[in-house]
């Protein structure tokens, strides 16, 4: 399946990575053997011998070996460095894809922390943890070696192995639930936090600062409760573990020096027993060690999957001819994932090449929600969008956003400067189209009277800019290239007369062009502007014609219903008369 294609080649290019890393696993455990054979050698041989010449033979040798093995440690590191590098090079982008896709179906599903997430797992699979895992296997070979030199040896260092074992599983099923419990509370606190904050002068100007920071307190303490529990126990178990090695020590050397007492071993094979029996349960205890990090990976592995499976690769698609603007809705109905309300209920209508449609109807209607499935940001529940006669979801993304210009209701703009912004950090952009499509959207001029002109920093969501510039450079991204069909969700909300007037302009010469133009306002100047008009309320379609002939019928029954009321009336105004005919 096509979906987890990314995530299973970036796991098989780690896995392919393993074996080499095991393979030079096998020399740098084989070279460990170097401290115990070289403390064997000086109590049994050098001290017994008084031989200085094989002091300095035996040292040399061990000198030189442990040259090798520091040489294999530093490759072996290096190479997992590289395969998380490779990792990381395979997954990031269809991650990035997936991520901002899941946001903008479900909000709410965690695509903020998938990248967090991939990290996690990176961090693991280059680490020290998982060093431990590639050292395992050589732990009963330690301990056979212990059985070499002496049974009792032997069955005090498998002893050892085995409890400091049943440490790590306890300390798994003592702490998988806990950790899991302040993962899931330390993502809402953190999602909780970023989300508010960007409404910070809000929060300040109303007072709303120990409210909100309560409710994140309440959520952050979820998570601290949970860490400390998880921390509580597996600190229980670290200082068990520690007490177990201490007491093993202590154990093979007395047992050790038991055995020289009664000339069954030599004092040398004593001490070498206790430094092969350290190195048995090395990787024993760095998995204990680093199980919480490997917990964390692997939850975090998880989630990857989950969100790989959950949204589908994007397929290769065939690049079709650039589009004209012909825009058809068929039946859309949308479902919200979190409470199955149905905001739009089977919208249906078509409009053509160089038409400019206004969208108007009461607040909650779904006007919003419509013009975000037109510009192709999420898929309906039912019906289709058809640009051309081709559903947007079948072409190609970056075709179908290069013919597209989208001006959301509220207002994002992207940490850069203005001219970054406007060509929609396009590396290969033109000056002259950066330009070309302030001066349409009437921005031009304001964006010279910045310090630092084009490229002024807008700061994070365009925080440096005012909320009516950061409109004027909305609209001018909207048009970059003058796209085929643009959506303007309530494009004047935030402008004053100069913005409005640099707006209208903007209409009528994307009209000359021949543009489509989809636009949510309320606003008598915009309306007349439109030749057709689309009239929502309660997710439905109310009226949708021409809007000289819509005017026309709301005119006539607004004098009729004046004439009953009170005799007679003034002639309504063409807003007036929309909204006459939402009624």
């Amino acid at each position: 399946m096509a979906a987890t294609s990314a995530l299973s080649q970036a796991y098989g290019r780690f896995r392919a990575i393993i074996l080499t890393t095991l393979f030079l696993s096998f020399f740098i455990n084989l070279l460990m053997f170097v401290g115990p054979l070289y403390m064997l050698q000086m109590y049994d041989r050098v001290l017994s011998s008084r031989n200085e010449n094989t002091l300095y033979m035996i040292t040399a040798i061990a000198v030189g070996l442990l040259v090798i093995f520091g040489i294999l440690e530093f490759l072996r590191s290096r190479i997992l460095v590289r395969a998380g590098m490779q990792f990381d090079e395979i997954i990031a982008s269809p991650l990035f894809s997936r991520a901002v896709r899941l946001q903008v179906m479900h909000p709410g599903a965690g695509g903020r922390t998938a990248l967090q997430d991939a990290d996690k797992v990176r961090d693991f699979l280059t680490g020290q943890g998982i060093l431990s895992f590639f050292d395992a296997p050589w732990v009963p070979i330690f301990l056979a070696l212990c059985f070499a030199f002496h049974f009792w040896l032997g069955v005090v260092a498998t002893a050892g192995a085995v409890i400091i074992f049943i440490l790590a599983v306890a300390n798994e099923f003592m702490t998988r639930d806990a950790l899991q419990e302040a993962t899931n509370a330390g993502s809402n606190a953190a999602h909780f936090a970023s989300t508010t904050l960007q409404n910070a002068e809000v929060i300040r100007s109303m007072g709303m600062e120990e409210r909100l920071a309560n409710r994140w307190l309440s959520q952050r303490d979820q998570m601290l409760e949970g860490q400390s529990r998880a921390s509580d126990r597996a600190g229980a178990i670290v200082a068990c573990s520690k007490f177990v090695r201490m007491t093993l020590q202590v154990a093979i050397l007395g047992t050790g020096a038991y055995l020289a007492m009664q000339q069954l071993i030599s004092p040398g094979i004593m001490i070498a027993a206790s430094i092969v029996m350290g190195r048995a349960l090395a990787p024993v205890e760095q998995s204990v060690g680093n199980w919480k990090g490997f917990v964390a990976a692997r939850q975090s592995g998880a989630r990857l999957k989950r969100l790989f499976d959950a949204v589908d690769e994007d397929e290769e698609r065939t690049e079709l001819p650039k589009p004209k603007g012909d825009l058809r809705v068929e039946g859309v109905t949308t479902v919200l994932p979190e409470t199955r309300e149905t905001i739009l209920k089977g919208i249906t209508f078509d409009i053509k090449k160089g038409d400019t449609l206004a969208i108007v109807g009461p607040s909650g209607s779904g006007k919003s929600t419509l013009v975000r499935h037109v510009a192709g940001a999420g898929n309906p529940a039912a019906g289709a969008i058809r640009l051309d006669g081709t559903e947007l979801k079948h072409w190609d993304p970056v075709q179908l956003g290069e013919n597209m210009g989208y001006l959301a209701q509220d207002i994002k703009l992207f940490s850069g400067t203005v001219a970054e912004n406007i060509s929609r950090f396009d590396p290969d952009a033109k000056d002259e189209d950066i330009i070309a499509a302030a001066t349409l959207a009437g921005s031009h001029e304001m964006i010279q009277g910045l310090r630092n002109g084009y490229e002024t920093p807008v700061g994070d969501g365009g925080s440096q800019l005012s909320g009516g510039q950061r409109q004027r450079v909305g609209l001018a991204r909207a048009v970059y290239k003058t796209p085929a069909l643009i959506v303007l969700d309530e494009p004047n909300s935030s402008l004053d007369s100069d913005g409005e007037e640099g707006l209208i302009k903007c209409l009528n010469q994307l009209k000359k062009l021949g543009r489509t133009v989809v636009v949510v306002t309320h606003k008598a100047n915009l309306l007349q502007l439109c030749n057709k008009t689309l009239v929502m309320a309660d997710g439905k379609v109310q009226r949708f014609g021409p809007t000289d002939a819509l005017y026309r019928k709301a005119a006539q029954r607004k004098a009729a219903q004046d004439a009953a009321d009170a005799g007679g009336g003034s002639a309504p105004t063409p807003l007036t008369a929309v909204k006459s005919a939402e009624s």
